[in-house]
């Protein structure tokens, strides 16, 4: 699968976002090494600590159909009712996402969308630099 499919697939879940308090939607495709995509979206609750964000709720949606391999996630964030200010919007993980992340893909690709068909590409270990994860419970 190409990064401008999995992008358009982070789009097509950003749609889905539910996210009434902040108006901040986030949708996130989730590419596994069998070829599937699993896209997320945020899911926001009015007490706060029990919303997920979109990145999450894509790895939930793959750990749960038995993957445990990635090798690419696309991540659409920014104010869903002013398709301006998302155009300059740039979207990164939360910290509770790169962690759960880490767990599984250490050197997971990002594509961190910055426009319609714009994005920066990175890796989660370099937004996450000396993560945890289970090398070292051994």
């Amino acid at each position: 699968m190409g990064d401008y499919e999995l992008v358009r697939l982070a789009w097509q879940a950003r749609e889905r976002a539910y996210c009434p308090y902040s108006g901040y939607g986030v949708g996130a495709a989730l590419l596994a090494e069998s070829g599937r995509v699993y896209q997320g979206c945020n899911v926001e609750n009015a007490a706060y600590p029990v919303s997920s964000c979109g990145e999450r709720s894509a790895l939930f949606a793959a750990v749960s159909a038995g993957e445990r391999h990635f090798s690419a996630l696309a991540i659409v964030g920014g104010p869903m009712n002013n398709p301006a200010e998302m155009i300059t919007a740039r979207v990164s993980p939360c910290g509770v996402c790169r962690q759960a992340l880490y767990e599984f893909e250490p050197q997971l690709r990002l594509l961190l969308v910055t426009g319609p068909d714009t994005w920066e590409e990175t890796t989660l270990e370099q937004l996450l630099p000396d993560g945890f994860g289970p090398q070292n419970m051994e």
